[in-house]
């Protein structure tokens, strides 16, 4: 690898390894990152994945994905936050992609009664880390059909919030490597416009039955989460 490729790769661990995660990983080993992949099943069921991505992707337990990362991708269900490796994630930029629903998580009452978001939660279970909300909003078939070069005239935005400026300036930077441009939404408190349900998750980029699904802009990003409720 030389040049300008080389200077901006990143390796990226996984906490999680289901459809959004993987799919962000393809995306990520194309744009000439490494990856480094985990599940709660443990690595030697994730082999065939990382087969499958090429040499840049490789398998590992939670923790040394976490701590492999230059960013982390948090994937994984609500209930499981408990589960994650704290320590290894103190200081990290964090991506955090998780959906809270109470018919896989169970009812948590402080996220029924809407007074934090999920990510507010996370960041209780892993306070050290500098955590930026991305790609919860988008259907996993989507977000690989829909990855454009920079510059191309159909390429689409995706929101992000986060209250620390230097991560989201690094989940912007990585999001734009692998072919989509960045509306910033605001701070962590503000993840909630892009939360299942808000006009913003889903519909803006087509129904999931059309699997390629279509381009949406700026204006459309930022119009779908002003016009969000709670």
């Amino acid at each position: 690898m030389k040049g300008r490729e080389a200077e901006n790769m990143t390796t990226v661990g996984f906490v999680g390894s289901g459809a959004i995660g993987t799919t962000i990983a393809r995306l990520a080993v194309g744009a000439g990152h490494q990856v480094v992949l985990s599940n709660s099943r443990g690595p030697e069921t994730l082999a065939d994945t990382a087969a499958d991505l090429g040499p840049r992707a490789s398998a590992a337990t939670s923790g040394e994905a976490a701590a492999a990362g230059d960013i982390v991708v948090v994937t994984v269900p609500v209930k499981a936050f408990p589960n994650l490796p704290a320590a290894p994630l103190a200081g990290k930029t964090v991506i955090d992609t998780c959906n809270y629903g109470p018919e896989r998580d169970g009812h948590i009452p402080e996220l029924e009664s809407k007074s934090i978001t999920s990510s507010e939660l996370l960041l209780r279970y892993i306070p050290g880390a500098m955590l930026v909300k991305a790609f919860n909003n988008i259907f996993f078939k989507h977000l690989l059909a829909l990855a454009r070069p920079a510059g191309a005239t159909d390429r689409s935005y995706l929101p992000i919030a986060g209250d620390s400026a230097p991560a989201k300036a690094a989940v912007t930077e990585f999001i734009e490597s692998i072919g989509y441009s960045v509306v910033d939404a605001g701070r962590l408190a503000d993840g909630w416009r892009q939360a299942t349900g808000t006009p913003v998750w889903g519909t803006p980029y087509g129904p999931y039955s059309n699997e390629t699904g279509r381009p949406v802009s700026e204006d459309a990003i930022r119009a779908a989460l002003a016009t969000a409720t709670r």
